[in-house]
């Protein structure tokens, strides 16, 4: 009320002129707000200078912590732009890994080898599927087994045969012994005789020579006639010519002894070859061809059973098939489940390689064209963890990033260079693929 009373009171001059100026509701209600606020205003100094010194600087402190802390703010906010754009680093990076692709190498139906969680780690070599095909061609496999059955059932019959051979052949060879043995001594009693037949042929043509000698004497004086002497000479050459003839006969008789002691038999009756001895080698033949046979057939048992080994593998191969891992891993996609019928070559999981760990990133293209492959590089996980080192290994610009990755490398967007960085780093093998943060790159030769 005071207050409209000293708004009354004002000169009617200067009141008809602002109602000039201000003669709207909007002039009227800013004329009402200064006259207010200047009362508020002289009744602030006359407090303030009535209360004590602290409360007049706890407003003041207040406000500086209030900038004080808007200044930290914007020195943080600003920092990590600012240091982005003074190092070479990505706008965007992601902890990858490769994809390794199992496919069946036979037809069949699927089965579980073991139970495996999404998140179990598998190690390399383990067996996660079995694929059976049950439905295998094995007709060679039997043929195989068959021949081998039927060689190894013929087998004892040409043992039997072979050592029969061979009994007969050392009993001709006995016989055939036996007959040299008796031609040799029957030659040795015959040169014997021969010799005792010489000797008394000698005999004869001794006395014969001193018959001729007495008879030519006699025939001299007439003694002896003419007739008798020549009767004595006829008998003196009679048997000279039988003394000539028995040694004759010893010596054909010591030629025979000699080829008989060799093994030859001379005869005019059979050749040089007796029957038990022609027959002993007849046998003899047939033993070496029935060995030979026999050693034939073994070669081919030998050989039939390394066949039936190969071909037993080979049916096993394909008539059953373990998906193995070929690195340690853990399972990142089942493209199949147990009992479904698969055909060969089709893919049935995907394991990811975590020893295999790559970075991807995109980069703008100002730090792109920096980048050199080889150049070293840090990943700084956005949840704080230890920073992972690498190298680039891969510039692919705008392109796609050639590779079987398990995240693909168009899911970053913001920039369209991207960079891949491999790394041997322990802290990278943990397969915590999809982990989010910055790539800092450094030039190679500054880092060494």
């Amino acid at each position: 009320m005071a207050d409209r009373a000293r708004a009354a009171s004002v000169d009617p001059g200067s009141a008809s002129s602002a109602q000039d100026t201000k003669s709207d509701a909007k002039g009227l209600q800013d004329t009402l707000h200064e006259q207010l606020f200047a009362h508020d205003e002289s009744s602030h100094e006359h407090e303030a200078q009535a209360a004590p010194e602290p409360a007049r600087l706890w407003p003041r402190l207040r406000r500086g912590a209030k900038i004080a802390i808007g200044l930290a703010i914007i020195a943080v906010f600003g920092w990590l732009p600012l240091r982005a754009v003074w190092e070479n680093s990505s706008v965007e990076a992601v902890l990858n890994s490769r994809l390794v692709t199992l496919r069946t190498p036979i037809g069949g139906r699927v089965s579980a080898a073991r139970h495996i969680t999404d998140q179990a780690k598998l190690e390399a070599g383990t067996v996660v599927l079995r694929v059976v095909n049950s439905r295998g061609d094995r007709t060679r496999l039997d043929d195989l087994r068959r021949q081998k059955s039927r060689l190894e059932n013929e087998r004892p019959s040409l043992a039997a045969k072979l050592t029969s051979a061979q009994a007969a052949q050392k009993d001709l060879a006995r016989q055939a012994s036996q007959f040299r043995d008796g031609r040799v001594l029957q030659l040795e009693a015959r040169i014997a005789e021969i010799q005792t037949s010489i000797e008394a042929a000698a005999a004869r043509r001794d006395e014969a020579s001193a018959a001729v000698e007495r008879a030519s004497s006699l025939a001299k004086s007439g003694n002896v006639s003419t007739v008798e002497l020549a009767r004595l000479t006829r008998e003196l050459s009679v048997s000279q010519q039988t003394e000539l003839g028995a040694r004759k006969r010893l010596d054909a008789a010591k030629v025979e002894l000699a080829a008989a002691q060799n093994g030859s038999f001379l005869g005019d009756s059979y050749n040089d070859r007796p029957s038990s001895v022609q027959r002993e080698e007849e046998m003899r033949q047939r033993a070496g061809d029935l060995k030979a046979d026999l050693a034939r057939t073994d070669t081919e048992i030998a050989w039939l059973a390394n066949e039936i080994i190969v071909e037993e593998v080979r049916f096993a191969d394909l008539s059953e098939a373990n998906i193995t891992t070929p690195v340690a891993g853990r399972v990142w996609e089942m493209m199949t489940s147990p009992g479904e019928d698969v055909q060969a070559g089709q893919p049935l999981l995907k394991v990811l390689d975590c020893s295999g760990a790559v970075i991807t990133a995109n980069v703008t293209e100002s730090v792109y064209n920096r980048l050199q492959l080889g150049d070293r590089a840090s990943f700084e996980p956005n949840d704080g963890g230890a920073a992972i080192s690498g190298t680039v290994v891969n510039l692919t610009g705008a392109a796609g990033a050639p590779a079987n990755l398990a995240i693909n490398p168009d899911a970053l967007s913001k920039e369209p260079y991207r960079v891949t960085v491999a790394s041997r780093d322990p802290a990278a093998r943990d397969c915590t693929v999809g982990r989010t943060g910055r790539v800092v790159f450094t030039r190679q030769e500054s880092a060494s």
